[in-house]
């Protein structure tokens, strides 16, 4: 990797450039970053990182052999607009945005790309996300080979086909934010049955880890650890009980149904305002 460009300032791009720069996977002085206006934003991931930052697009993609595209989904169609000059078929264009197909990031930039189009979480901020990724037919061997070490960095990254990223998305992109939402439940239930919450926060965050590591490392299914904690008559059937009532495992399935539905419905009306502007 000789430079690396990144579009947009926000928690993602820090991650990614936590992660680079922490694993030394190329000189920091070799990351650039730009976003639309927060000149604070800039100077703080300098300072904090040494990574360089700019407005002008001539200096951001001069001998960038990778574009990380990490602006809010909803910028996507103005952003691009503002750099397809500067984008040029040699490049690898990475881009995180949810619910922005490869198609819709070509349309935009007027010229055939080699895409990378990604899913990662927020948990890339502890180098914990699991990445979803998909590439286009343009992506060589090499470019991808880059791919897994720019994710590496951040996580777990798994290569899927496009149409599944808006499972993905459903399910690990938009997952930790359930996890927290348990967590905040579980907190409050602690507190209401007489715990302090710093105290149950702490038992609450070491069962989850403890938990997901008996996931990985178990060849038991989850459902089957499940049982072995549950004892007939005994405190686990009384709670499991409760949340069988409360019906929590469909509302799970209807959660992440209405995020992988949502995401499919942000990509199919850019994908729809771009048909329409298109010249008949």
């Amino acid at each position: 990797m000789n430079k690396i460009a990144i579009v947009g300032a926000g928690s993602m791009a820090e991650a990614f450039i936590s992660g680079i720069v922490e694993n030394d996977l190329i000189d920091k002085k070799n990351i650039w970053i730009t976003n639309n206006s927060n000149k604070e934003r800039l100077s703080n991931l300098h300072g904090r990182y040494g990574v360089n930052s700019t407005y002008d697009l001539n200096e951001l993609f001069d001998g960038a052999d990778i574009v990380v595209l990490a602006m809010k989904p909803k910028d996507a169609a103005s952003a691009i607009n503002q750099i397809r000059e500067h984008l040029t078929e040699q490049m690898l264009v990475i881009s995180v945005l949810a619910g922005v197909s490869m198609y819709a990031i070509e349309t935009l930039a007027k010229k055939p790309l080699s895409i990378v189009r990604a899913m990662p979480n927020t948990s890339a901020t502890v180098g914990k996300s699991a990445t979803a990724v998909a590439v286009n037919t343009r992506v060589s061997e090499d470019q991808i080979k880059k791919t897994e070490k720019l994710f590496g960095t951040v996580g777990l990254t798994t290569f899927v086909e496009e149409e599944q990223l808006d499972a993905v998305t459903g399910l690990s992109g938009s997952g930790p934010a359930y996890i927290y939402y348990l967590i905040e439940a579980m907190e409050n239930s602690a507190v209401e049955v007489g715990l302090e919450k710093q105290m149950a926060q702490e038992l609450i965050v070491q069962t989850l880890i403890g938990a997901a590591e008996m996931v990985k490392k178990s060849t038991k299914t989850s459902e089957q650890l499940r049982l072995d904690v549950t004892s007939p008559g005994g405190t686990t059937e009384a709670g499991i009980k409760i949340l069988e009532e409360k019906g929590v495992q469909e509302a799970f399935l209807a959660c992440i149904k209405a995020a992988t539905a949502q995401s499919k419905k942000m990509g199919d009306a850019l994908c729809s305002q771009l048909a329409a502007e298109q010249p008949s």
